[in-house]
């Protein structure tokens, strides 16, 4: 799954890396080192400038809520459990199947956080010994140092109790797509501790999908609606391009936020982990 993630990179950065023909410097985001849930994230996408005489589809940044609400929801209170999609099912399920025919978008992240149970906490719960197991959080990050694209999509919802000239009256939310973590061991230089976890399936048995730049242009194309199509895109990248390595637990705290959270570890903090 994908329920946290570092997003630090400069707007100005995004835009040449991407190829953003249209930004709104208002729309600007701090970098902020724990995505949480239902916070507003950067996320690159291609529409139509609104009020703009030529409505051919333009790649903008814009600033999203993550945690998608779909057109026809009530209200936004389930948006927070709409966080992923998975792909083996996104193209049928009814909150997500609009979206991913004609809304997609792409969500840089400098990576993203995922949480081990230890074995020694494991054994410890099953035993009645305690009533939660302590989880050590691992940063999963591209192994060269570039941006990961994350597949994603995005919903507009309007809110009823709210007038349309409002600048509140429409949300716009989005989710990440995750498919089934790599079983492959991560490229050199990640996890280092003996008994480690060795891939990203022994951390998670999910993980956010990650386009490679060469599938960017097909991805954000609203032109392309078919689904078998658009399916196709969802292959996992090629295996090994990642490292993993322990952070310190403050990252599970959504009040914590700083480049300290991206430190790596020398061993995790429970020393009884694996």
């Amino acid at each position: 799954m994908c329920g946290r993630y570092a997003a630090s990179r400069r707007p100005e950065d995004l835009v040449g890396l991407f190829g953003v023909e249209k930004w709104e410097p208002t729309e600007t985001l701090a970098p902020d080192w724990n995505v949480a849930p239902t916070k507003s994230v950067h996320a690159v996408l291609m529409r139509p400038v609104k009020d703009a005489a030529d409505r051919r589809p333009v790649r903008q940044l814009r600033a999203l809520r993550w945690g998608l609400v779909p057109s026809w929801a009530k209200s936004p209170e389930g948006a927070a459990k709409m966080i992923n999609a998975r792909a083996e099912t996104v193209h049928e399920k009814p909150s997500f199947r609009q979206a991913f025919e004609s809304r997609r978008c792409l969500l840089p992240a400098d990576g993203y956080f995922e949480w081990v149970t230890g074995a020694g906490e494991r054994e410890l719960e099953e035993k009645g010994r305690r009533k939660r197991s302590r989880k050590q959080p691992y940063f999963v990050t591209p192994a060269d140092g570039s941006v990961m694209a994350l597949a994603g999509i995005y919903e507009f919802w309007r809110d009823p109790a709210l007038p349309g000239d409002h600048p509140q009256a429409w949300w716009v939310t989005c989710s990440v797509i995750t498919t089934e973590a790599e079983p492959e061991p991560f490229a050199p230089g990640g996890v280092q501790e003996e008994a480690g976890p060795r891939s990203l399936a022994e951390i998670h048995p999910r993980m956010p999908l990650v386009l490679p730049p060469d599938r960017w242009d097909a991805w954000l194309d609203p032109a392309r609606t078919d689904p078998a199509e658009l399916r196709a895109l969802l292959a996992p990248p090629s295996a090994g391009l990642v490292r993993a390595y322990p952070v310190a637990t403050a990252v599970s705290d959504v009040r914590n936020n700083g480049p300290e959270l991206l430190t790596e570890l020398e061993a995790p903090e429970e020393t009884t982990l694996f």
